[in-house]
């Protein structure tokens, strides 16, 4: 392949990429208002033709899955830079902060149930819960953590954040700040009395549909 070809390949590729973000950021808008809306909405939201959003997903089924992936690598990637604070609560508060305003756990609070989970879905929610028992872990093993907390918990956290919206976008980011904020002085340590229990429990909270 000549110089010329490759520059040329690695134009495609980068058009093809920054449309597909496109596609994913237009998805995201659409399904998070309105879980309902058909396929075509995103391509109108996209500007871009319905041919050209099949030739990447095979259906509005396929496009939620991606979507979910993508939020599954960002909730990873957060966690992981959490794990380079030495401190174990201020990494925790960092994660929390985090993620809550990239917006992770809007689509699992909108879109619950709206697909059937692949192989590759189910890898990175394992390794997304085994990065947040790690950080839960920590937190409890410095003493700002209160003892009680389990990795579910924080899952009960993020969704209640991302369950805060409003028409205007500034002022939900502020009202979700706030509101994890209150929830961060919850989880804070010992605590007294303990929480009300029994604690949620592994697979309990999962929004998607079962295998089989």
């Amino acid at each position: 392949m000549t110089e010329e070809s490759s520059r040329g390949l690695s134009g495609r590729r980068g058009h093809a990429k920054r449309n597909d973000e496109v596609i994913l950021t237009a998805a995201r808008d659409v399904f998070v208002n309105d879980p309902s809306a058909p396929i075509s909405a995103v391509a109108g939201r996209a500007g871009v033709g319905i041919s050209a959003l099949y030739r990447r997903y095979a259906g509005k089924e396929d496009l939620l899955r991606q979507l979910c992936l993508s939020g599954l690598h960002r909730f990873i990637l957060e966690a992981e830079e959490a794990e380079a604070e030495p401190d174990g609560w201020a990494a925790l508060v960092a994660f929390l902060g985090r993620v809550v305003d990239a917006d992770v756990h809007s689509l699992t609070e909108r879109l619950a149930g709206a697909f059937t989970p692949t192989a590759e879905l189910r890898e990175a929610a394992a390794r997304a819960g085994e990065l947040a028992a790690r950080l839960v872990q920590r937190a409890q093993a410095g003493g700002r953590l209160r003892a009680d907390v389990t990795p579910e918990d924080l899952a009960l956290v993020l969704e209640g954040c991302a369950a805060i919206r409003v028409a205007d976008a500034v002022r939900t980011v502020q009202l979700r700040r706030r509101h994890l904020a209150l929830l961060i002085q919850g989880l804070a340590g010992p605590g007294d009395p303990s929480l009300p229990g029994p604690a949620p429990q592994p697979g309990e909270l999962s929004r998607w549909r079962p295998e089989g």
